[in-house]
């Protein structure tokens, strides 16, 4: 008997111990070091955390590139007005909105509009069905690729916007049910009727830090991410969009905007002016209502806009300074980042990249943690807009960079979200994921409460 007692105390020792192992392998997990990516700008990063994290320059910038940088600045601030006026003038006459920083506050994020047709960084692309003569959306006729809800006095607007909501509801492994809102957006009042078949997408403006790094990836090093036909079967594609640019005159890899449908940075800028505040430039000469009855000035405009105004936002618009992470020594930070691999969000969130040449030298051969593949992926029906746009078809978006995710809420005030805004935090914009990423979010909604929240707190410190 005693033998026996002998017997079990030894084996439940021997259980205690190999508990304890267990329990320690647990605690003692190797979590990865993060202190490479403190420099997620290489050295354009900034280490403000502050209200205006998004809005200093490079730090490494020349003298003279600096001396760009600032006037480029003023210019990204400046409101126009009605031509002809001293400063500013040649608004419209069809418009979104009036200056640069009206729909990128504080060169970050704009919000999702609490009145739809206010002036806010929300704008609606819009064609019909059919390819232009370089691959890209048809123009709708009388209305062109984006609806401008604003006019000068004398004009019309090309019609309003009006937006209702879906709701639909997620439940996470805990118990926690989260609440989504889908807005569903459309026209109403259009100045002339809308044919047929019109498709419309939502676009909400983006931060702007980090362009230049981004435009200066080799395109090899892009490429060498596709994966069209999964050939290694990890549900996960991965597509490069081909696009027109009229300022190069060419066909280039996409790599700006949320369908990537822009490939440079001189072009989404020269677009933006004219789109969505009716400037034009060397670029694009004409008006965009030049040939409809509601926003046809009767002039032939020189460029509204010189060649030298718009070299210095490029080059603002290209050498804002990234906001390094915070907390990355934190332990919690550091398994979220170990969750982030293993959900595979990192396959197309890809945290480094490397920039080749660049004829800004503060932007040449820097390594740097935008999170982004720059890659257009299928992101299910839920998000689908259903609009082409050049390669990218009606459910594939671009891989949004996640860097200065957590500082949106101190520097622009909120967290919207996605393309429309519909996403209030991250976890809402988790949530929204489908198509290739259906199942990083299904795992995601399995994490246990503590792990989901080290995720959370790892995107938080980008």
């Amino acid at each position: 008997m005693e033998i026996v007692k002998k017997g079990m105390v030894y084996a439940i020792i021997g259980m205690l111990i190999a508990s304890c192992q267990n329990d320690d392998a647990a605690e003692y997990e190797t979590l990865p070091d993060l202190s490479e990516r403190l420099y997620a700008g290489g050295q354009t990063t900034t280490f403000s955390a502050t209200s205006n994290a998004f809005g200093y320059p490079a730090p490494n910038l020349s003298a003279a590139e600096l001396q760009k940088h600032l006037a480029g600045d003023l210019q990204f601030v400046a409101t126009f007005i009605t031509a002809p006026a001293p400063v500013n003038p040649g608004l419209g006459p069809l418009f979104n909105n009036v200056s640069c920083i009206a729909c990128h506050p504080k060169d970050g994020r704009a919000a999702h509009p609490s009145t739809i047709n206010s002036r806010n960084g929300l704008l609606v692309r819009v064609s019909i069905p059919g390819m232009d003569e370089h691959g890209g959306p048809l123009a709708v006729p009388g209305f062109g690729l984006q609806i401008q809800n604003h006019a000068l006095a004398g004009y019309l607007p090309e019609a309003d916007y009006q937006v209702t909501y879906i709701q639909k509801t997620e439940t996470l492994a805990d118990g926690t049910v989260i609440t989504l809102r889908k807005p569903i957006i459309s026209l109403t009042n259009p100045y002339i009727s809308l044919p047929p078949g019109v498709m419309l997408s939502a676009r909400l403006g983006p931060p702007v830090f980090g362009l230049g790094l981004l435009e200066a990836i080799p395109e090899a090093d892009i490429i060498a991410y596709i994966d069209p036909n999964d050939w290694n079967g990890d549900g996960i594609s991965g597509k490069a969009n081909y696009v027109w640019d009229s300022y190069l005159h060419q066909t280039i890899l996409g790599r700006f905007g949320w369908k990537a449908n822009t490939g440079t940075i001189h072009m989404q800028c020269a677009s933006a002016y004219l789109e969505d505040m009716g400037i034009t430039s060397s670029v694009f000469p004409q008006e965009t209502g030049h040939n409809q009855p509601n926003g046809n000035d009767g002039q032939n405009d020189d460029p509204e806009l010189s060649d030298e105004i718009m070299e210095q936002i490029v080059m603002y618009s290209s050498t804002l300074a990234v906001p390094a992470p915070r907390g990355i020594t934190n332990s919690n930070v550091r398994e979220g980042a170990q969750i982030f691999e293993q959900l595979d969000c990192a396959k197309c969130h890809v945290p480094r990249q490397r920039t080749g040449y660049s004829p800004i030298s503060a932007l040449a051969f820097q390594t740097f943690y935008p999170y982004t593949d720059l890659l257009l992926h299928d992101m299910g029906p839920d998000l689908a807009d259903q609009r082409p746009d050049y390669l990218a078809d009606g459910s594939e978006w671009k891989t949004r960079p996640l860097w200065g995710l957590g500082l949106t809420q101190l520097v622009n005030g909120h967290t919207d979200l996605l393309h429309d805004g519909r996403a209030r935090n991250t976890t809402e914009a988790i949530l929204w994921h489908g198509g290739e990423a259906q199942n990083a979010k299904e795992k995601f909604k399995q994490l246990p409460t503590a792990r989901r929240e080290a995720l959370l707190a790892f995107l938080n410190s980008l």
